[in-house]
């Protein structure tokens, strides 16, 4: 039902309601009859939270229960580990290359040591880097 729909039952009730005193018992009987019909038609109201629970549980029944489930998830995530590993790994092997690199390039130039305490020496490291 959408809300129009409920606004009119609403509407519908409060009317009744006014007027049952008024009503001849003939209609009063009637509408008794069929609220008893209706009722006894109706589907019983199951809880919303085993509702709710079984579908989740249908969802990770997949998983948890076999060994198989447990293989489908575990795949994954040592796949995502050793993914992030490899890429931690190469990334610090480069920067320790880049390191490597620029001590080789200071080593093989010939600077006066002057030039080592010099505040500039990190803007010409920058700059030598930047021409390579």
């Amino acid at each position: 039902m959408n809300t129009d729909d409920i606004n009119l039952a609403y509407k519908v009730r409060h009317a009744l309601n006014e007027q049952l005193d008024t009503l001849p018992d003939a209609t009063t009987s009637r509408l008794a009859s069929a609220r008893a019909a209706a009722m006894a038609r109706k589907k019983a109201d199951a809880p919303r939270s085993v509702v709710q629970a079984s579908k989740k549980a249908s969802i990770f029944k997949l998983f948890s229960g076999s060994t198989w489930g447990r293989v489908a998830v575990a795949v994954p995530l040592f796949a995502l580990v050793a993914g992030l590993s490899s890429v931690y790994r190469h990334e610090q092997k480069q920067h320790i290359a880049e390191l490597a690199e620029l001590d080789a390039a200071v080593l093989s130039d010939e600077l006066p040591l002057t030039a080592y305490l010099d505040n500039g020496f990190n803007a010409y490291l920058a700059s030598q880097k930047r021409a390579q």
